[in-house]
């Protein structure tokens, strides 16, 4: 285990209880959210020698040029890990010039969020679609530079749920603050590719769809009109005994990774796995957990160092396998383990 991993017991001690319960649950039996670390370390290389040159983390992703391949997946409920919430994670990020994602169940207004590096906004989408095109607005206006549509949540997975008197010192009045009736969430559990094209003509900005595991699904988004395609399980919180996104990877990548960027989050714990992820065809590896974890434990200044580690780990990573960029690292895992539909 590394010490990524070591973060999330540590922030045991400084969030409330019910908090890191909630955050630490998978769905049923956890089985997806056990396998996820352990199938990146699964992944072995093939080194090449006599490259040349110095490493360079620097990533295109949509027009924006970041400094690492590593970024932040979105959370919700970080001003209870945090009194400072998503604005430290941006802060914490910009600090690295790293991707965050924000949730759109954020608790602080989205105005406040910008820290000076580039964020997507996540996004369920309700039944009554068009209820939420002013949070989507609002997000753009206030710097969004892309809307990631969450496709694997049409109710939420079935999960062991602290008790919900074990909340009752939590304030959550600033739950979900960019909605004007803030409500109780609901999903659209009638989600179509069609669905694609309506965001993007209510924000004018390029639509990320999260969840996908399948080639097939990858392929619709994209002739759907999706800029990007984001591998995920939702860390192992929706169906229990899905594919590890390890496993789901090369084929996505296969199938639509010359056409548009392909992400992937789920048990990213380390600069191998970023390595590993890399090479199985991702252009950019997300990391939901450890960076709430490094929020609780320290704000915007261990978000950063969570993040500068990582950035170095990777850096690293790819010197010893003969890449010098990002990109390089394609092709140099050694084929083996299962691959999903």
């Amino acid at each position: 285990m590394t010490w990524v991993t070591d973060l999330a017991e540590q922030s045991r001690s400084v969030m409330p209880r019910p908090m890191w319960e909630y955050v630490e649950a998978g769905a049923d039996d956890g089985i997806t959210t056990a396998e996820a670390a352990a199938a990146w370390r699964d992944v072995r290389f093939a080194p090449r020698v006599l490259s040349g040159g110095p490493v360079d983390l620097t990533t295109d992703l949509l027009g924006d040029v970041l400094r690492t391949p590593v970024g932040i997946a979105p959370t919700s409920l970080q001003r209870v890990a945090h009194p400072a919430g998503e604005p430290a994670m941006a802060a914490g990020a910009a600090a690295v010039g790293a991707l965050h994602v924000v949730s759109s169940n954020a608790g602080h207004r989205f105005a406040d969020i910008d820290a000076g590096s580039p964020w997507w906004l996540q996004a369920y989408l309700p039944p009554d679609r068009h209820s939420a095109a002013p949070v989507l607005r609002a997000a753009v206006a206030a710097g969004a530079r892309a809307v990631v549509l969450t496709v694997d949540t049409p109710v939420p997975g079935p999960k062991r749920r602290p008790p919900e008197e074990d909340w009752a010192g939590t304030d959550l009045s600033w739950f979900r603050c960019n909605f004007e009736e803030p409500g109780e969430v609901r999903w659209a559990d009638d989600l179509a590719p069609a669905d694609i094209g309506w965001l993007h003509e209510v924000t004018g900005v390029p639509v990320v769809v999260k969840g996908v595991l399948r080639a097939d699904d990858a392929r619709a988004c994209v002739d759907a009109g999706a800029s990007a395609v984001w591998v995920s399980n939702h860390g192992g919180r929706q169906l229990d005994r899905a594919t590890t996104t390890r496993a789901a990877l090369p084929r996505v990548a296969a199938a639509v990774g010359e056409q548009v960027p392909v992400l992937v989050d789920g048990g990213i714990r380390s600069g191998l796995d970023v390595l590993a992820a890399l090479s199985l065809g991702a252009d950019a590896a997300l990391l939901g957990r450890p960076p709430l974890h490094a929020l609780a434990l320290g704000g915007a200044d261990e978000v950063e160092r969570l993040l500068s580690r990582l950035a170095d780990e990777t850096a690293q990573a790819l010197l010893l396998a003969g890449c010098r960029t990002p990109r390089d690292a394609r092709g140099i895992a050694v084929p083996s383990g299962p691959t999903s539909p």
